[in-house]
């Protein structure tokens, strides 16, 4: 049994027990420092949102816990993803509308956007969400360790030599935009990089037309630049197939190219310019190159496999519980294979603490999650497509309707067009919602509530909603689902 050294008193190595997370020197019998072990209930990975949300909760039920983060408290989605892309886009409304404002009677003019003082904003609102979360962390009682982790043992954390040890420990280290492989420098940008621009791209080739590229498409086409998407199958292709034609009539509307089932096959820079060529022999030459095909799980280095977590490509393999393959190790958020959300995250982080407190919680149901795409037109949806309705109950048993927002005042007042289209197993409940159209992200809450209560337009009756917003669309196309009608529908 080896024998330890400290300030104050010598302990038996198996017997230390840490009742405080301060550093304690500590060395071997031969006077050579020893990396100390600090104990704790929860030990938590990342302090994305995941992250964060479990030992939130963890505290929040009586557990000691340490979130060890690398980074910045609130990860991705507040520092690099989620929050400033949602600024930039809002800067990218307010361009539109001013470009807009003579159509309805408001004098102004569209000058071009001041990217320092555009970031500036952008940082500002990042900073100030990073302040309020790192300080409501901490009144929680929640021991933020600032380094970066290792998973050392099936219960340890190795944080720059000092080991964290937890009864249980949660995986939450978040992704990495993917690259296919490219150099990442000058003109070839990722998300990352497009962030933090000094100035709008007169032009740019965006590889990826899922959220992150029609988003960026969206942001840059407002500013003024000149933008083509190269997608595989079709612009947003995890949605329904309706929304994604409306949004590609949308698109072409606002002059933003895009080039569908075409495969890339490399890029060329230069000094001035790069040219991404495709397997079809086109070339497309642009002022930069944004790589937006989806991002990656953050797992590479970290120890996870080599103490026996079941991985695959890179994600970490659990149970509909969170549990990994190692007893009393979970892993929440963008290492766990689905959808890559910010918010899915943060639930599956409430569901961890309290599944390990013993509560049981609700598993959590991928199809129940709400997903928004916020470029021009927003995009919303909760639960099945048509085609995965009518390949899970059957084509005859599947019903939809679609109320276009033709016919909603509000929408009328915004300009805007698009439609919110139900999924409904016939005589049954109702498995999908999808929306497109300006501000139609706000809706999600009702289709989510409509899809995980397992609603019937019946269940309506006598149930009205309120005129003149936008979610009165939703109102119409229950009425239409239960085969009364009253405005136009598709």
């Amino acid at each position: 049994m080896a024998e330890w050294k400290c300030a104050k008193q010598r302990v038996e190595a198996d017997n230390w027990d840490v009742s405080t997370s301060q550093s304690i020197l500590m060395t071997n019998s031969k006077g050579r420092n020893v990396a100390e072990t600090l104990d704790y209930d929860i030990v938590v990975l990342g302090a994305g949102s995941g992250g964060y949300a479990a030992a939130m909760r963890a505290a929040q039920l009586g557990s000691k816990v340490a979130l060890i983060e690398g980074d910045k408290v609130g990860g991705t989605c507040l520092h690099r993803g989620c929050i400033p892309t949602k600024a930039l886009l809002h800067a990218a409304e307010v361009a539109d509308e001013m470009r807009e404002g003579a159509s309805i009677g408001v004098r102004g003019a569209f000058e071009g956007i001041d990217m320092a003082a555009l970031n500036a904003y952008k940082d500002g609102v990042v900073q100030r969400m990073h302040k309020g979360l790192t300080g409501l962390v901490a009144s929680r009682g929640v021991e933020t360790v600032n380094g970066w982790g290792r998973l050392v043992a099936r219960d340890t954390v190795d944080v720059d030599g000092t080991l964290y040890r937890g009864k249980s420990v949660v995986l939450a280290s978040g992704s990495f935009s993917k690259t296919l492989g490219l150099e990442i420098s000058g003109r070839i940008i990722t998300s990352d990089q497009a962030l933090n621009l000094d100035r709008v791209p007169d032009s740019a080739v965006i590889l990826g037309g899922g959220v992150i590229g029609v988003e960026f498409a969206s942001i840059w086409r407002s500013y003024g630049a000149d933008v083509t998407l190269v997608e595989g199958p079709r612009l947003v292709p995890n949605e329904d197939p309706s929304v994604s034609k409306q949004l590609e009539r949308s698109f072409r509307r606002r002059g933003i190219k895009f080039s569908t089932n075409t495969m890339f096959d490399r890029v060329e820079q230069s000094g001035s310019s790069v040219t991404v060529r495709t397997q079809d022999g086109r070339s497309f030459t642009a002022d930069c190159l944004l790589v937006a095909i989806g991002r990656g799980p953050a797992t590479s280095g970290l120890g996870y496999e080599e103490q026996g977590v079941s991985m695959d490509r890179g994600f970490v393999l659990t149970d509909e519980r969170l549990r990994t393959s190692v007893p009393g190790v979970y892993a929440v958020g963008d290492v766990v294979p689905g959808l890559q959300l910010a918010h899915r995250g943060f639930l599956q982080g409430i569901f961890v603490a309290e599944e390990i407190a013993g509560l049981n919680p609700r598993v959590v149901d991928e199809s129940l999650i709400p997903r928004v795409t916020f470029c021009n037109p927003e995009i919303a949806s909760v639960g099945l497509t048509q085609g995965g309705a009518e390949e899970e109950y059957g084509e005859e048993n599947v019903e939809a309707v679609e109320f276009n927002l033709a016919g909603n005042g509000k929408s009328q007042m915004l300009g805007t067009q698009g439609f919110v289209k139900l999924v409904r197993v016939k005589g049954g409940p109702i498995v999908g919602f999808h929306a497109i159209g300006a501000r139609m992200g706000e809706q999600v809450g009702e289709g989510q509530l409509l899809v995980s209560w397992e609603a019937q337009p019946e269940d309506f009756d006598g149930l009205v909603h309120a005129h003149p917003t936008q979610n009165e669309s939703i109102g119409e196309a229950l009425l239409a689902l239960a085969g009364k009608p009253l405005h136009t529908h598709n």
